[in-house]
């Protein structure tokens, strides 16, 4: 008899700066960090409270998918498995193993496939498989930006942040810049979906939108000496200003929950940089558990 459950996959993040330096080394597949470099990132989470939200939001989205299925009468237990940290995918599945689980959906908390991300998770799935000695079916959701009730849940999330962020007159004038996490810019050479589909996604949006003023960036590339995708957003900050633009508001499509690159990166960063600019720098609420997001999740996950 088979017995089928949903594994949800997450980045994953340290419970205090303390751990910072296992995290960032994992991150680095076992390079050698600087003292300065982990000091530098245990600044940024003590900026926003000592920790990342990032674990405790995707354990409540997966709550919440699992009520959502339940709803709709599929009975299946949802599982999380991190990338970088605890629950480490390998521990998850091998629960899962235990539980006599024997298909499974698994997808990434991140709605845009790319082989350098997305594809790295499929990685870490058929690796624990291996090492735990299961035999566990999966489907894996590659992408899933399309889905109706996520292009939804991005539109309202624009649209009343413009309302309760702007004056009626600012409104009218304010840059909408679409972001998303930057990789390498290689990928674009070796035929990788990313860029295309992040691009494609800020368009079907501004699209439902109507009449609205907006643009495309990336944001918290790493510095490892090669060129990343950009304009990076603090590029777009800069000329933004220059072109005499007052009011910026920033809707990161490619997250889909708070954690470090929005809370440091936008919402402290970014936002320093305007004011020293002169702009009016804003960004839309995080889907989180947004209802409609989550029924985004649960229709990508039964259409697999």
């Amino acid at each position: 008899m088979s017995k089928k459950a949903v594994l949800i996959l997450a980045y994953g993040s340290p419970e205090s700066v303390d751990g910072m330096e296992e995290y960032l080394l994992d991150i680095r597949g076992g390079r050698p960090v600087s003292g300065e470099f982990v000091q530098e990132f245990q600044h940024r989470y003590s900026l926003i409270g000592g920790k990342s939200p990032l674990t405790e939001l995707t354990f409540a989205q997966a709550n919440a998918v699992e009520a959502q299925l339940r709803e709709r009468g599929y009975d299946w237990p949802v599982y999380v498995g991190m990338r970088h940290w605890s629950p480490w995918i390998k521990d998850t599945i091998a629960q899962m193993h235990r539980d006599g689980v024997t298909e499974a959906v698994a997808i990434v908390m991140a709605p845009h496939y790319s082989k350098m991300s997305i594809g790295k998770y499929w990685d870490r799935v058929n690796q624990a498989q291996e090492a735990v000695g299961s035999n566990i079916k999966f489907k894996m959701v590659d992408s899933w930006y399309k889905q109706p009730k996520f292009l939804e849940a991005v539109e309202s999330h624009v649209q009343q942040a413009l309302a309760e962020k702007f004056s009626p007159a600012e409104r009218d004038k304010a840059k909408i810049v679409f972001s998303a996490h930057s990789l390498p810019a290689r990928l674009i050479k070796m035929g990788d979906p990313y860029d295309d589909e992040l691009k494609d996604n800020a368009c079907i949006v501004a699209d439902r939108l109507g009449d609205v003023d907006w643009m495309f960036s990336y944001q918290s590339a790493a510095e490892t000496g090669e060129p990343w995708l950009g304009p990076q957003i603090e590029e777009v900050v800069v000329d933004l200003a220059g072109q005499g633009y007052k009011q910026m508001l920033v809707a990161p499509i490619g997250f889909v929950c708070d954690h470090v690159e929005i809370l440091f990166d936008i919402d402290i960063e970014a936002r320093q940089l305007a004011e020293e600019h002169n702009l009016h720098l804003e960004r839309i609420e995080s889907m989180n558990t947004d209802p409609l997001f989550i029924g985004a999740v649960v229709d990508a996950i039964l259409e697999v």
